[in-house]
């Protein structure tokens, strides 16, 4: 015949007590007080400083040429590459200003950074993501628009981008420097205007 669990057949555990050493007591370094008996000094609560935050938004977008088979991309010198050789490309855009709407923002800021007038065709979507500058905590907003050409010459905004120019279509996502970017335009579908 055999025991049921917890009917006597275990054999039992001893329970080991903790000795205490003899002699004095060591100083408990985790008690405030001193050694004198008398409380420390409380030192004053660590003030955190927090990067301040600061929302920006932004409007820009993929321009397609007349002939509908390029986009148009500017280019900025990687401030990683000592070299400064490697540029960064990606999508116009720029600061919606007060009074503005995110398509004229989108539109001023592609012909003042390219050169190249446009007109919206259709939205391509929002993209937000946060980064530091300045000692600043960025949240940014930036709403993309699908365009087409209809006039202006190809010319880089000198205090802002490095370098523009037309892509195949089928490179323009390859090309991009920036993930969200990458994303936006392989999932936006035909590049048609």
């Amino acid at each position: 015949m055999t025991t049921a669990p917890g009917g006597g057949g275990e054999a039992k555990r001893k329970k080991r007590r903790r000795r205490r050493p003899k002699g004095p007591t060591p100083p408990n370094l985790n008690n405030p007080a001193s050694p004198q008996g008398k409380p420390a000094a409380k030192k004053p609560p660590v003030k955190r400083v927090y990067a301040k935050r600061v929302d920006e938004v932004s409007a820009g977008g993929l321009v397609i040429d007349s002939t509908g088979t390029k986009g148009l991309l500017i280019g900025r010198r990687d401030l990683k590459d000592q070299s400064r050789e490697r540029l960064l490309w990606s999508l116009p855009k720029g600061h919606i200003e007060e009074g503005e709407t995110p398509e004229q923002a989108a539109i001023r800021e592609v012909q003042e950074e390219t050169g190249i007038e446009s007109e919206i065709s259709r939205e391509l979507g929002v993209i937000d993501f946060w980064f530091m500058a300045g000692g600043n905590r960025i949240h940014k907003t930036v709403h993309h628009f699908l365009f087409k050409e209809i006039g202006g010459a190809l010319a880089p905004q000198i205090t802002e981008v490095d370098d523009v120019g037309w892509f195949p279509l089928s490179e323009i996502v390859e090309l991009l420097a920036y993930p969200d970017e990458k994303k936006l335009i392989a999932k936006s579908g035909e590049l048609k205007v």
